[in-house]
């Protein structure tokens, strides 16, 4: 994607304004499934392109693909990374989300892990599929509402064992505050707090 400085700029001013400001940078990967957590307010949606916008990185998401039908509306989709889905398919979202990254030569998948901005006791393990499923890394980014940071962390590699990966990467999440809750951890007797 190219670089847009008038965008860049404007989206870094409008972090500025919001008091936030972005550390990490995004690891030289061509392809990965970002996450996004903890996911609590709708301003996630707000801060969360401003600071895609400012650093001129093209994130993936999937849509409806009736959305795409709409004048003008396609178009815009298009241009913000947003794929095509059809609900209706035999192999779900899922295995959609899997064929787009293994055909595509660069791309970034992004997608909340808990699936909703209400508490949950339990990360949707969507991600985790995407991401093994196209033998790609998990990027985690982060709200953390009381220092008005966002940030990226390390890549994890997935190793098969879905429930140990979630716990070692919701633990990574562990000192992040979203704007209403944080981030869940897995108690430690569930079967979802094994492994590292």
């Amino acid at each position: 994607m190219p670089r847009n400085r008038p965008v860049e700029w404007l989206a870094r001013s409008v972090l500025r304004l919001g008091g936030w400001r972005m550390v990490g940078a995004f690891p030289d990967i061509p392809k990965a499934v970002l996450i996004a957590a903890p996911h609590s307010s709708n301003w996630d949606g707000v801060w969360g392109i401003a600071a895609k916008l400012a650093m001129g990185v093209r994130l993936s998401i999937l849509g409806k693909h009736s959305l795409f039908r709409i004048p003008l509306l396609g178009p815009l989709l298009r241009w913000q990374g947003v794929i095509a889905v059809d609900r209706a398919a035999s192999h779900g979202i899922v295995g959609q989300a899997v064929e787009a990254l293994r055909g595509a030569e660069r791309m970034w998948y992004a997608i909340a892990p808990e699936g909703t901005r209400k508490w949950v006791e339990q990360w949707k393990p969507g991600f985790w599929r995407i991401a093994h499923g196209a033998g790609v890394p998990v990027i985690p980014a982060y709200f953390d509402y009381p220092s008005r940071t966002i940030g990226i962390g390390p890549a994890f590699e997935t190793t098969g064992d879905m429930a140990a990966d979630i716990a070692r990467i919701q633990r990574w999440y562990a000192p992040f505050k979203g704007r209403r809750h944080d981030v869940v951890q897995p108690p430690a007797d569930s079967p979802q707090s094994a492994g590292n």
